[in-house]
């Protein structure tokens, strides 16, 4: 009989998957399936290149699913999955130093999507380019991951108020570049 794993919270997932090894499976599945776009989306913001995006995506999964057979991680499993991630683009970064022309970017738009939308889009995130490392990624893991600012710091390794001003600066950085062009949208 087939159990309905969707009903069950993230930390009885690890429960399973660390006590009933003829289960574990299915709750990995079960957790691949709620936090593989939060995930794939945060390390693609973060590298900007899909295939190394991917690559670092399934590491971050195996990572924790061999950490969460050693030890229980918090009560925060998408924290505990983006902390991963995190160490692991980190350390791309540092091995890889790898640029990215903005031309390779490609985006799917939606046909009902105007120019104007898709120019917006890729200026901001051409912007986001353009905002200091530590900013960026308190940044992204704000707005595009939906991470809270304790979250942030924790995953992070800083302290509430600097998650904060960090989310805030990216902001008043992105504000800035994108002003011109937005007053030139409104004439």
């Amino acid at each position: 009989m087939s159990k309905d794993y969707k009903k069950y919270s993230d930390i009885e997932l690890v429960q399973i998957l660390r006590t009933d090894k003829p289960k574990a499976n299915q709750a990995f599945g079960e957790l691949y399936n709620r936090h593989s776009s939060m995930l794939h989306a945060y390390c693609y913001k973060i590298i900007g290149d899909e295939d190394a995006a991917e690559d670092i995506f399934q590491e971050a999964f195996i990572k924790f699913y061999q950490n969460v057979t050693n030890e229980l991680p918090n009560s925060n499993i998408p924290g505990f999955l983006v902390k991963i991630a995190r160490n692991l683009c980190l350390n791309y970064k540092r091995d890889k130093r790898p640029t990215v022309p903005i031309e390779d970017l490609d985006f799917m738009f939606h046909e009902s999507q105007n120019y104007e939308q898709k120019e917006l889009l890729d200026l901001i995130t051409r912007s986001l380019e353009l905002v200091d490392d530590d900013y960026r990624e308190a940044f992204i893991l704000r707005e595009y991951s939906g991470l809270s600012y304790e979250e942030i710091a924790d995953t992070c390794n800083i302290s509430l108020s600097n998650a904060k001003s960090r989310v805030f600066r990216a902001k008043q950085k992105l504000k800035s570049i994108l002003e011109p062009y937005l007053k030139d949208l409104k004439s």
